[in-house]
Formats: structure tokens, C-alpha cells, sequence
């Protein structure tokens, strides 16, 4: 696990503890939104490699993108205040950037720059 992994497995794992269920649905939708979107733009090109042809069909079909237009229609139907809709605002926009940012690590192959666990 990269470091960028944990830090947003981590936050994850506070809202589902510590937030609301608003806010949890909140934290989960960019992880996927973010794969049906790169899903459907993938499959456009497509891959000679069948793992990853198998990921793009998957994330890029329309049974998975009404998957995540439930959610999405789900959290659009929450009867929120202001101040949890604020809340539910900030904890999608924090895991769109965990999104972004566990991605790019991927593409660096991140890794912690010292060992975790004692030797």
C-alpha cells in the first residue's frame, strides 16, 4: 500500500466511523464515478491486455453506470440542512482529490520512502 493509499483508505474509514451516512455515500461515489468515467473513455481505445479489457468493460458498461447513477440519484434524494449538506460537499470534493491523487500514485508506483512495519 502507497502512502497516498492509506491517507485516503484512511479518511474513508473516519467518515464511515465518525460521519453520517449522507456523508459516507459522500466519500465512496467519486471512487466510483471516477472509474465509470475513465471506463467509458477507455473504452474508446480499448486494450490488448485481458485484464485490463475485463476492467474497461466492467466500469465502462451501462449495467455498472446505472449502478453509480443510483447512488448518485440515492444521495441527491437525502433531506439534508445546510450545515450537512456542507459537510456532505467537503467530504465528496476530499475523496475526488484522494481519487485524483491515489491514481497519479499508481502511475508513479509510489512507495513510503521507508519501511512500515520494524524490522
Amino acid at each position: 500500500m502507497s502512502a497516498t493509499n492509506l491517507a485516503y483508505t484512511s479518511f474513508l474509514l473516519r467518515v464511515a466511523h465518525s460521519g453520517s451516512f449522507p456523508e459516507m455515500v459522500s466519500a465512496l461515489l467519486p471512487c466510483y464515478w471516477v472509474c465509470m468515467y475513465m471506463g467509458k473513455l477507455l473504452s474508446r481505445v480499448g486494450s490488448p491486455v485481458e485484464e485490463y479489457r475485463r476492467w474497461i468493460f466492467t466500469y465502462g458498461g451501462e449495467e455498472y453506470e446505472k449502478s453509480v447513477k443510483w447512488v448518485i440519484n440515492t444521495l441527491d434524494r437525502f433531506e439534508v440542512t445546510k450545515h450537512q449538506g456542507e459537510a456532505m460537499l467537503k467530504c465528496f470534493r476530499t475523496a475526488t482529490i484522494y481519487e485524483y491523487l491515489f491514481l497519479d500514485s499508481a502511475m508513479r508506483k509510489e512507495r513510503f520512502p521507508f519501511p512500515v512495519s520494524p524490522r
